[in-house]
């Protein structure tokens, strides 16, 4: 964890989107192929033996990390997207947000009671995005849920486990 090929790639924006919050910006580890090699290879690592066999990318940021894990782990990729961007039937879950609600969505058929599933997102903060995606997988039944995030930002969020089933493991690769 806190790898700091990782670290020293990680752009840090102060400030934004407002005062007092330091953004992380994933584009930068995502630009440099070392640094996405490195994810990839932590990532893979951390999953190889425990039978993954979908990764749900949460969009937009947890679509690229889904899709290189899925090719190296021989899994299938699911799109988890804000509603109308998926093209046949879905299942919808809806949570708050600190200005109101939002729901995300998936294709009906994506995952099965058989599967294994890693869900995949760039950053947890408050952890209602996740929270949300994976409740709307459990609606599916399958085997065992993973989550799994490149940043964790544990000491202005440490609540944000909290809010997940002790039965989920989490991770993170780097965590402030």
């Amino acid at each position: 964890m806190n790898n700091p090929l990782l670290l020293d790639n990680l752009r840090c924006i102060p400030d934004w989107p407002i005062k007092g919050v330091n953004f992380r910006d994933v584009t930068t580890l995502f630009k440099n192929p070392e640094a996405l090699k490195e994810i990839t290879r932590e990532m893979c690592a951390l999953y190889a033996d425990k039978g993954i066999t979908k990764i749900v990318g949460i969009e937009s940021r947890g679509f690229v990390m889904s899709s290189a894990v899925a090719t190296s782990l021989g899994a299938g990729v699911v799109l988890c997207r804000k509603p109308g961007k998926l093209p046949c039937e879905t299942v919808q879950e809806s949570y708050a947000k600190e200005y109101g609600i939002d729901t995300i969505e998936i294709h009906k058929d994506a995952i099965s009671e058989s599967d294994v599933v890693l869900l995949h997102d760039d950053l947890l903060a408050t952890g209602g995005t996740m929270k949300a995606a994976c409740d709307l997988v459990k609606k599916f039944n399958p085997k065992k849920i993973y989550c799994n995030f490149i940043i964790e930002l544990a000491s202005e969020f440490p609540e944000s486990r909290s809010r997940f089933d002790q039965d989920i493991e989490i991770t993170s690769l780097l965590k402030f």
